[in-house]
């Protein structure tokens, strides 16, 4: 036991070698998801306990992890892996072969380039980090009807800055975890009539922070994850949800990133 308890005490860095586990808010499984960990993702370990490690993800998302859900590297592993290009699965849902005899899943964003070191084999579509933001659009829909669920970033569940930053990898531009950082990067755009297609659209609460974020499309429509991933009209004032006929989400800004 003392054996292992310092092996996560020395370790610097991790890696998902699992479809995805749940980053939450505090060392415990019951505490609130902040998001989810992807395969083949890295991350730092900030904080290393028996039970838990609090992590540190590249896209600055931090939370815990569950010792047992993840497998601990080194500083000299993590430094070679980070060196590898990109390769990210884009299918729905893809499957590794582990010891040439045993298929399990993975969602769409997993990271595929980490493969061998993990001991499997994959032999699915990937995608590069190449910009192509005329994909934007196209890609998001694969997301359509995706339940919303806070912290996820998965076609089993997916919240707003989650589905922009799953769409946007696929499409090789990386952003961080959540709306506010997202709105940090790229142009300001004056007026909807100046966004093209694949632009990212902002939207705030009452006191100005910015907590939600969507994906425009042609003809002023959007495409956000809001109780699920739907299309709504989109005008200077926000989101116009037909169903409700009424606008949900104030605009703030509108960024071109890609």
């Amino acid at each position: 036991m003392v054996g292992i308890f310092l092996y996560f005490w020395l370790m610097t860095h991790g890696i998902c070698g699992l479809n995805l586990i749940p980053l939450r808010e505090a060392g415990k499984h019951d505490a609130p998801l902040v998001s989810e960990v992807l395969y083949g993702e890295l991350f730092q370990v900030v904080t290393a306990q028996k039970n838990w490690s609090k992590v540190r993800l590249a896209d600055y998302s931090e939370g815990w992890l569950d010792n047992s859900q993840f497998i601990g590297i080194s500083t000299q592993e993590y430094a070679d892996l980070t060196k590898k290009d990109t390769k990210t699965a884009t299918d729905l849902v893809e499957f590794v072969l582990e010891n040439n005899t045993i298929l399990f899943p993975i969602a769409v964003g997993s990271s595929i380039q980490n493969c061998a070191f993990l001991g499997h084999t994959f032999e699915g579509a990937t995608t590069s980090l190449i910009i192509q933001k005329e994909k934007i659009p196209q890609t998001a829909f694969i997301f359509l009807n995706t339940p919303f669920k806070q912290g996820g970033k998965s076609p089993f569940g997916i919240d707003a800055s989650g589905f922009t930053q799953i769409v946007y990898k696929l499409c090789g531009v990386l952003l961080p975890r959540t709306a506010a950082t997202q709105s940090t990067l790229g142009e300001v755009l004056s007026f909807i009539e100046e966004s093209e297609a694949g632009d990212l659209a902002f939207f705030d609460d009452q006191e100005g922070n910015i907590n939600h974020v969507g994906i425009i499309l042609e003809n002023n429509h959007i495409i956000h994850a809001a109780g699920h991933v739907r299309v709504d009209r989109l005008d200077q004032t926000g989101i116009f949800n037909t169903a409700k006929n009424t606008h949900t989400h104030k605009l703030r800004l509108i960024k071109s990133i890609a």
